[in-house]
């Protein structure tokens, strides 16, 4: 039995790391991928994880798998193509360490992937089901997620969602937002930033936007990234917001995923229902959730930045 299964985009980010003398930016050549991202924060976590995916029979594909396997995802669901390469992300950093991407996808070999390719028996075989909205972007990949999602909601799986706005993605932002619909359709818990709050409610009140996908979707669990600020929860009628922490930014690219891997780390240790989550339990998961998320933003890269247990309860007993 698998802890959690992910499906989605693996790719190369290509993150800032200085200058060379005559002033031109250094790249260095990171793994990344939202649902691969979250993958590594639990698997740092010793929790046992699963990756389906597809990528280039290319020198990043190749080294994508290795790093996988090296921090003990299962990589028996991640597919070759031979026609298609490696998505490749380029990263640019702010003096704050935000980051915005320019992504070379056209196609990438993740948007490739097909009813076909999934194996369904690492979703039945997992507690959690986790995707995002980027492997929707484009067809076969967006057949396959809803597939795969319908699948696990039929067997039982708990389904974690992330719709992880990305508007140079998509061929437009209204196909976007349908696609985002459908996936809350589906999810038990979604882990969503202001920025994708406002752009799928049209509200920035925290307390009203959660409520208007809380009762239009039917998503038990919602909670929203504040960045530095920390987070905030919704279940039911259960409201709250817990701050965030003081760390020393490098990069923030897969601060998110480690807030939600922290998130789902906490949930599978309370071994209950998520309806049976009480108030108290809520603060815990979101407070662990903001020590993973900022702890990921001390290191460049995104799965190489993921921390311990040790260094997530050093960072929690420091207030």
């Amino acid at each position: 039995m698998y802890d959690i299964t992910a499906l989605g985009e693996l790719l190369i980010d290509f993150t800032p790391s200085g200058f060379q003398q005559s002033g031109k930016i250094l790249f260095e050549q990171n793994p990344g991928g939202a649902p691969a991202n979250v993958l590594a924060a639990l698997s740092k976590l010793q929790k046992k994880t699963a990756f389906i995916g597809k990528i280039g029979n290319d020198q990043f594909g190749l080294f994508l798998k290795n790093v996988l396997d090296q921090i003990n995802i299962d990589t028996s669901g991640l597919v070759f193509s031979e026609n298609t390469k490696t998505t490749l992300a380029f990263v640019h950093l702010d003096g704050k360490g935000d980051r915005t991407f320019s992504f070379y996808r056209n196609p990438g070999a993740d948007t490739t992937l097909s009813i076909e390719d999934v194996d369904f028996g690492l979703i039945k075989n997992s507690k959690i089901f986790h995707f995002g909205s980027l492997s929707m972007t484009h067809n076969p990949a967006a057949e396959a997620t809803l597939a795969a999602v319908a699948f696990a909601k039929v067997n039982g799986v708990i389904i974690s969602f992330d719709p992880n706005l990305r508007e140079s993605l998509w061929n437009s932002l209204d196909r976007a937002k349908e696609m985002m619909y459908k996936g809350l359709e589906y999810a038990d818990m979604v882990k969503i930033s202001e920025e994708e709050l406002v752009f799928l409610t049209g509200v920035r009140d925290l307390e009203e936007g959660t409520r208007i996908l809380s009762n239009t979707y039917n998503v038990p669990l919602i909670f929203i990234t504040l960045g530095e600020n920390g987070s905030y929860f919704r279940l039911g009628e259960k409201i709250g917001y817990v701050p965030g922490f003081v760390v020393d930014v490098q990069d923030t690219t897969g601060a998110g995923d480690g807030f939600l891997g922290g998130v789902l780390y906490k949930i599978l240790q309370k071994e209950c229902q998520i309806d049976s989550l009480t108030f108290k339990d809520l603060e815990e998961i979101a407070s662990f959730g903001n020590a993973v998320g900022a702890l990921a933003t001390t290191k460049k890269g995104a799965i190489g930045s993921m921390p311990t247990l040790d260094e997530i309860y050093t960072l929690s007993n420091s207030r």
